[in-house]
């Protein structure tokens, strides 16, 4: 490889000031909570910062199954588990609405043939229903 594509390449190095022990809770039905919680370089835990709760569920569509990933601002395991419902409500509708501007800018981005401009020109043939 040369030089040139290793300066290409992203910075994978992991931040030592910021490292968390990832641990997953879930009742099986609804969803899962992640627990990450603060950890030194050692592995012991740190406890000059906030442990992080966030929850994951997935909402069945007409297309399959949509993943909701969303945080809980919680300071403990038991309120994220009581605030689970609401978080991944307001997750769910931030979802949605990203995928409406998704669908809408891709909307906009529609080239029909004989349509000046677009990628293929002015006798463009690209076209999306």
């Amino acid at each position: 490889m040369s030089n040139n594509a290793k300066a290409d390449l992203p910075d994978f190095a992991m931040n030592a000031s910021n490292l968390y022990k990832d641990e997953t809770i879930t009742d099986s039905k609804v969803g899962s909570i992640r627990v990450l919680t603060p950890i030194k370089p050692d592995g012991k835990d740190d406890h000059s910062r906030p442990t992080l709760f966030a929850g994951q569920a997935q909402l069945m569509t007409p297309a399959g199954v949509l993943p909701i990933n969303f945080d809980i601002d919680a300071k403990d395991l038991a309120e994220a588990v009581n605030l689970f419902g609401d978080a991944a409500k307001v997750g769910m509708e931030e979802t949605i609405k990203k995928l409406e501007d998704m669908r809408r800018e891709a909307a906009s981005k529609i080239v029909v043939p004989g349509q000046e401009g677009g990628m293929g020109g002015p006798e463009s043939k690209l076209f999306m229903p």
